[in-house]
């Protein structure tokens, strides 16, 4: 089996960067270290960047040198070949594919883009490639402005003139084809390929064709005026602003541009005010033409104005403009992560990842990497759709996490809030919520508020909780989200990101409670390493837990690590090691140890240890050689709150290791909480754990 894969197509603009990003997001999953060589690339790196190669390497955060993910320039491959040294070219290819090869689990290989001059000789320098390397390729081929039989004809043919080389090839992507073709030419070629090709067959989506305004400004080579903070939104649409201002509304569409000369002011304050309203759709920005630009009055108002759409000023005409605008194809770049995350999401819907991985993948993985485990996590939640509530519907990254949850679709998720202000965050942030699977619910007025009321009541009477008492705690968002999942109307909820850990975790603790056997409430944080995936707890929840309740908190967070994947090797942390120390800390540590052997002999745990006898195979085998622990921990316990809480928090920024939690254990039913200085990933992250912890519930 191999250790490398060479994507290959025959044409410019087939699509193939949706296959690489989606292929290194699989591998990644599988392997610990994954290369990414691209043999000929179209641009000095000392000029211009290549695109896809910055994209690949900063989103997945690959640790290659720039220097060894090419072998030459478009314009030093085509030197040689004019000089008969097409000998040379093969040799520098292959010794830089041979680095990767040996210090890397899986290399893929990414063949050229045919954009430029001297796509003659492309093809063949591409399969010629491929097959000194001795890799199997992954064929693109593009359905863009073809007919059916066109693109049949097309990927027959490059595909014979690969196995006519006796280069194999794994699996043919047919890109970019309509909808209407879709299931003529799959049924076409699979009735055509051998039967050992892998077929995938995925629909052009004009989300991943259409421009960012960005793009465009690069594309006219315009002078920002205003907008900066939209240089991220997309272009489905653009417009010629020539007539009056009502005839003009009648022709805007979703995240339209529109291209006017600067000298109508009346076109420009109205399509800003269009972008406002709710009755018209969204403008994703405005081009004006023949190098003119606003009169000062209209300066002014713009400048006073918030949330400014960007307007670009470019010196040529209106008619060429927005020919230009037309010829601006768009690229898969570092800084469109909605764009790449799409890319990666098509290709998991339509690629049979799990019969590619059986021919790709030959070697087992040693370890858990941070990508191997979020790869798993993502894989994991996907198994069996859930039902996670999120009550905090006024935070802009609760709002932005969920649209990027909704178009993985992921889950299912309700946000609590007022829809109308829900609705006008979503367009303020360019957000899209699908509605299929969110619904956006005010408490008060939902048709559950009465029921919950009631149901709250009669659990609560006993410790003095009135009927007005209930009414009043069930429009806290908290308190109506936690009887969502008390109900079963959701699986989970995650909140926090506005309100405390004790306001989110109260209303579990009263009428969720705690699983049989477990009397505290705990957390983990999954500590994504550069090199593994560790599990600190409790660091969020209990300040100063007795030894049995630490004991208890060891067992819980052992089962959460074994539930995620991670084998549980527990170090029960203090500022001594084995016998070496005395004190009521270090007894209390050493009786928790005591207790969860007693209780659950069948995990491998030690303490007291230190943190670095925990964690260093030298310092771990100095200080207690005859541990399984010692020096190959994965699960952390720290004696109380404080020190858990400063240690990760150190741990996370003195490394830039990504923290997943406070992930909550031990409740009936999973509530997570989020730290008030979250990010939209530490959002969607803890999403994803808790759709997964219902599941296994």
């Amino acid at each position: 089996m191999t250790k490398a894969v060479f994507i290959a197509t025959a044409e410019p603009y087939s699509g193939k960067s949706l296959v690489a990003l989606g292929l290194v997001n699989m591998l990644l999953g599988q392997a610990r270290r994954v290369g990414y060589f691209k043999p000929l690339i179209d641009h000095d790196p000392s000029k211009q960047v290549d695109p896809h190669l910055a994209t690949i390497v900063s989103y997945f955060k690959l640790q290659l040198p720039a220097v060894d993910t090419y072998a030459y320039t478009r314009a030093e491959a085509l030197r040689l070949l004019e000089t008969g040294a097409q000998g040379e070219l093969i040799d520098t290819v292959i010794r830089k594919f041979k680095h990767w090869e040996e210090s890397c689990d899986f290399t893929v290989v990414e063949g050229s883009d045919f954009v430029g001059p001297g796509t003659a000789f492309e093809f063949d320098a591409n399969v010629s490639i491929a097959k000194n390397l001795g890799v199997p390729v992954i064929l693109v081929v593009s359905g863009a402005g073809k007919s059916t039989a066109q693109v049949v004809s097309t990927a027959l043919t490059t595909l014979r003139s690969f196995e006519s080389r006796e280069v194999p090839v794994l699996q043919l992507v047919a890109n970019r084809i309509t909808p209407a073709q879709l299931a003529d030419v799959e049924a076409l070629l699979r009735s055509q390929l051998p039967d050992e090709v892998l077929l995938a067959v995925i629909p052009e989506d004009p989300n991943l064709l259409h421009p960012t305004m960005r793009e465009i400004k690069e594309g006219l080579g315009g002078k920002l005026l205003f907008g900066e903070v939209g240089l991220s939104n997309q272009v489905d649409n653009y417009i010629i602003g020539a007539m009056q201002v009502p005839n003009f509304l009648n022709y805007l569409k979703e995240n339209v541009l529109i291209v006017t000369p600067g000298d109508r002011g009346d076109i420009i304050v109205c399509a800003l005010q269009a972008n406002q309203s709710a009755s018209y759709p969204r403008v994703a920005g405005i081009v004006l033409s023949t190098g003119s630009e606003p009169d000062e009055p209209v300066r002014r108002l713009l400048e006073g104005l918030p949330n400014v759409v960007p307007i670009l000023v470019v010196p040529t005409g209106t008619f060429e403009t927005t020919n230009r605008v037309g010829a601006i194809r768009s690229r898969i770049t570092p800084d469109n992560p909605k764009k790449i995350q799409l890319a990666i999401s098509t290709f998991e819907r339509y690629v049979a990842v799990r019969a590619l991985e059986e021919k790709l993948v030959s070697f087992q993985p040693e370890g858990l990497t941070p990508h191997m485990f979020q790869y798993r996590l993502l894989q994991w939640a996907k198994r069996q759709r859930r039902h996670i509530v999120l009550p905090e519907g006024n935070d802009d990254r609760i709002l932005r996490a969920a649209a990027f949850l909704l178009h993985q679709d992921i889950v299912d998720l309700t946000i609590l809030g007022d829809p109308d202000q829900v609705a006008a965050s979503a367009k303020r942030l360019g957000i899209n919520l699908p509605l299929g699977h969110l619904r956006v619910i005010d408490p008060v007025k939902s048709d559950y508020y009465a029921d919950y009321v009631a149901t709250f009541y009669e659990l609560r009477k006993s410790k003095g909780v009135n009927e007005d008492m209930a009414r009043d705690l069930l429009r806290d968002v908290s308190y109506f989200g936690s009887m969502m999942v008390y109900k079963g109307h959701a699986d989970g909820m995650v909140s926090g990101a506005v309100h405390t850990t004790q306001h989110t975790i109260r209303p579990a603790l009263q009428f969720i409670k705690t699983k049989p056997g477990v009397s505290v409430v705990s957390s983990v944080f999954f500590m994504c390493l550069p090199d593994r995936v560790a599990v600190f707890g409790d660091c969020a929840v209990n300040p100063n837990p007795t030894a049995e309740q630490l004991a208890e908190i060891a067992i819980s967070s052992a089962e959460s690590s074994l539930a995620f994947g991670i084998e549980p090797r527990i170090a029960m942390l203090s500022y001594s090691s084995g016998t070496s120390g005395a004190g009521a800390d270090v007894e209390k540590v050493r009786q928790a140890t005591e207790l969860v052997r007693q209780k659950r002999p069948d995990l491998k745990v030690e303490g007291p240890i230190q943190y670095d006898a925990a964690v260093d195979p030298l310092v771990g085998r100095q200080k207690l050689p005859d541990s399984e622990v010692a020096g190959q921990a994965s699960v952390l316990i720290f004696p109380d709150l404080n020190t858990g809480n400063n240690t990760y928090k150190a741990v996370q920024r003195e490394t830039g290791a990504l923290a997943i939690g406070p992930v909550l254990q031990g409740l009936n039913k999973p509530v997570n909480d989020l730290s008030r200085g979250c990010t939209v990933d530490d959002v969607y992250n803890t999403v994803i754990i808790t759709a997964i912890q219902s599941q296994q519930g």
